[in-house]
């Protein structure tokens, strides 16, 4: 039920907000409802997104930001997939099994060619995979696969991987973004592009070359990505002709655009706008439960938050509640740790550090800051981040808690909580694989320090041994019992504050189907289809 608190809230954040935007010069990142069905839909049409943040990077194998893999999402193929129940499916893997417990075989799809018209194969497969585990390489997703100890290409279409040990969510991370195939000349172009100390990203980000129903086409960066349909699939194509992800900051510029018939889908919307699209002839509201958590992180390595009691501290005086109700308007449920709901390893009994500000007093007081201290929070282009950073830095400063907020764009944003410059930082993490290691591994683990996850620089031998056992326990009991051990120890040692699992909220123009989202927050855009 809406409250004079909750009014008071949206007033006061979203003020704020607003003149932050303005000081940063933007703001970031089921079935369809119904439709009309008097009109005709055809194949083709030029398809537009008008979306919070542009893409970091095209590679597969060195972004992990969520604005980046929506657009590598089309380009670029898996060995395996999943479906809408989460279940492991056939990708560019038509089947696999088991030789023993430590080696997998799988049967290629024959015949698929990579854009360039290079043939797709296990060798191909070979090639991609030790480029991930390529130590000089530093891609950020090698914890998805560091288990694996051998490549063994058995014939044309059909390769072997052994593992170091039992590893349960293999077949989940192998259906992962990061493994998207990339064409074997490009990969030989990056190599050389290594070897000469040069960005071996880059040529490949430039020009990516996938399997995907759709080939890139161009890149205006901080504007527009565009790709176009590949006729040539080898799977079922595409519907319409392109795709433009549009970058649009401006949340009611956003709105504007699918009002006025400019843009198809928009994403997101803010909780505000909600009742402006259900209400309207103009589109539909699309939502998606997510299994992304947002959290408040601390950079552990710095003072005064290398004392686990100042983490505390601050984590009592941060009101979860209210984020929920008075920035994310409900769509979203508190987080009792790193998994949301429905994510294996994922516990409703964790105990939570709870709004309790007499509590934070004290704590603080405890640790030698009775007086507060300065600090600062950073966050990126994303106005609910940015609205939380408002509500931390007012409740902060009833502990005499200076806090200054500083707002990026979210590739710069990514970039610099990668070295570690921070003090304070608010961020999200998805969980596209459904297991609770590709969460917690990669913010929790020291040898993830930076980019690949762990932007906390958190470190601790207690953690990283449970995390390692968890990978190598065969037993699904047993796993989730060390990562409810794990969870209570970081709530104790609070790395950081586990806010909210959020919804996705997004629009849709009233002419367009067919588009669906997963927890991950990655679009599926093959089935789309426009009313001509």
């Amino acid at each position: 039920m809406r409250n004079l608190k909750r009014n008071w809230l949206l007033f006061f954040v979203f003020g704020t907000v607003l003149f932050l935007a303005a000081c940063a010069g933007g703001s970031e990142e089921t079935e369809d409802a119904d439709t009309k069905v008097d009109a005709e839909v055809a194949e083709g049409g030029d398809l537009v997104l008008a979306v919070l943040s542009d893409a970091s990077s095209l590679d597969p194998h060195g972004a992990n930001d969520v604005p980046s893999v929506i657009v590598q999402e089309t380009i670029y193929d898996t060995l395996l997939d999943k479906d809408e129940n989460s279940e492991i499916i056939p990708g560019l893997a038509k089947s696999w099994e088991p030789v023993d417990e430590l080696t997998w075989k799988f049967t290629l799809n024959e015949g698929i060619k990579f854009h360039d018209g290079e043939d797709f194969n296990a060798e191909a497969v070979k090639v991609n995979l030790e480029r991930i585990l390529n130590p000089d390489l530093g891609s950020p997703r090698t914890n998805l696969f560091e288990m694996i100890t051998d490549i063994e290409v058995l014939s044309e279409y059909e390769f072997q991987i052994t593992t170091e040990y039992a590893f349960s969510p293999l077949l989940a991370h192998l259906s992962h973004n990061s493994v998207g195939m990339i064409s074997p000349a490009s990969i030989a172009e990056a190599n050389e592009d290594l070897a000469n100390g040069e960005d071996p990203f880059a040529a490949i980000s430039a020009n990516p070359i996938g399997t995907g129903y759709f080939k890139f086409d161009s890149w205006d960066p901080g504007s527009s990505i565009k790709v176009v349909n590949n006729e040539d699939y080898w799977g079922d194509p595409a519907f319409v002709d392109s795709v433009e992800f549009r970058v649009v900051p401006d949340s009611q510029v956003r709105l504007a655009d699918l009002e006025t018939g400019n843009v198809h889908i928009i994403d997101p919307v803010q909780p505000n706008e909600v009742a402006r699209i259900e209400g309207s002839d103009f589109g539909n509201l699309h939502q998606q439960a997510s299994s992304s958590l947002a959290y408040l992180g601390f950079n552990t390595q710095k003072e005064p938050f290398d004392n686990p009691l100042v983490r505390q501290a601050i984590s009592h005086a941060i009101d979860r509640e209210a984020i929920i109700s008075g920035i994310y308007e409900d769509y979203a449920i508190l987080a009792n740790g790193t998994m949301a709901p429905g994510t294996f390893g994922y516990s409703e009994d964790t105990e939570v550090l709870e709004y309790d500000m007499d509590k934070a007093r004290e704590l603080l007081a405890e640790a030698g800051y009775e007086n507060g201290f300065k600090t600062s929070i950073w966050t990126n282009d994303n106005p609910q981040r940015q609205a939380i950073a408002v509500l931390a830095q007012e409740s902060l400063a009833d502990l005499g808690v200076e806090v200054s907020i500083e707002v990026m764009e979210f590739g710069a944003y990514l970039d610099k909580t990668s070295t570690g410059e921070h003090d304070m930082f608010i961020l999200g993490l998805s969980n596209p694989t459904g297991d609770a290691d590709y969460q917690i591994y990669s913010l929790f683990h020291t040898s993830q320090h930076g980019n690949p996850g762990n932007r906390s620089f958190y470190d601790n031998p207690v953690i990283d041994d449970l995390l390692d056992n968890a990978r190598r326990a065969a037993n699904p009991e047993e796993r989730l019992s060390i990562y409810k051990e794990a969870t209570d120890i970081l709530t104790e040692e609070a790395p950081m504050v586990f806010l909210l699992h959020n919804e996705y909220l997004l629009g849709v123009a009233g002419n367009t189907t067919g588009f669906e989202i997963d927890s991950g927050g990655i679009y599926n855009l093959k089935n789309v289809k426009i009313e001509q």
